[in-house]
């Protein structure tokens, strides 16, 4: 055993502790690009695929061995492709001097007052059955879908989405997106669910709010245009018939948790705060 750890400690230099650390802080940095995407389970069905490969190399199963290789070849050249907006994304913040992604997540204070301009202005429209589709980036980023509308960077206010989605109004139809506590577009296009157990009878609103809250870690606020009934999209589920004060706790525990899981980051890494 001394030789052994003798020998271990004569091929560990400065150089190898350095060359390691860069090595976890590149691994880390794209675990925060790709955190809460689609990017991470398909990160765990090749893992999967790799450790079957291994297995089935030493049980000496050449047939099986060959086809998990073939499998992995075509995973391994697809990459690019499957991971474009990751890449994209992180191509932007080396571009613009960000090694660490920065987010748009809001501190207590400015949160509880963002939260309660949109469930006052949710509230105004359900009680006036005016439809209304309000999204809430999170960390993911929503600029695909927020350039498919049209840019308002405008400071989040009751009156200004009480306006937006008042009837017969250019920007009335598609979906508002809040950053912050901004509204970063209105009029959007967003993705409609693929889920095949989402009920029939579902409106477009509420197919596009489960659609943008399974592409990323969006909340999502419908109020229907038929009945007034307000609901929240968060994780891909939709949560429907609530009255202001549970929309109001829900939405505020959502983006606290958010708030919390990236602050817990931020305090064990160094990764930059909110924009």
């Amino acid at each position: 055993m001394p030789d052994f750890f003798q020998q271990v400690m004569d091929y560990v230099t400065i150089k190898s502790v350095v060359d390691a650390l860069l090595v976890l802080v590149i691994v880390y940095w794209l675990y925060i690009l790709i955190r809460g995407t689609r990017a991470v389970q398909l990160l765990k069905g090749l893992a999967i695929l790799v450790v079957a490969s291994i297995i089935a190399r030493w049980l000496g199963l050449d047939l099986l061995t060959w086809l998990l290789d073939q499998a992995l070849t075509v995973g391994i050249i697809a990459l690019p492709i499957i991971f474009y907006p990751e890449l994209r994304r992180a191509l932007e913040h080396l571009g613009r001097g960000h090694f660490f992604p920065k987010t748009s997540l809001l501190g207590t204070k400015e949160r509880q007052q963002a939260v309660e301009m949109v469930v006052r202005a949710v509230s105004h429209m359900a009680s006036r059955r005016l439809g209304a589709l309000i999204v809430w980036e999170q960390e993911i980023g929503l600029k695909d879908w927020a350039e498919t509308g049209v840019s308002i960077d405008g400071e989040l206010s009751t009156e200004l989405l009480l306006n937006i989605f008042e009837s017969n109004t250019p920007l009335h139809d598609g979906a508002v997106i809040i950053r912050g506590n901004r509204i970063r577009a209105a009029s959007c296009y967003l993705p409609l669910t693929e889920n095949p157990q989402v009920r029939v009878d579902l409106g477009t609103r509420h197919r596009a709010a489960l659609g943008i809250t399974e592409h990323s870690d969006a909340a999502a606020i419908v109020v229907s245009e038929e009945s007034g009934a307000i609901s929240l999209a968060m994780d891909g589920e939709l949560d429907r018939y609530l009255d202001e004060k549970e929309l109001r706790q829900r939405l505020d525990n959502y983006l606290q948790t958010r708030y919390q899981e990236h602050s817990l980051l931020t305090r064990r890494f160094g990764t930059n705060g909110r924009d």
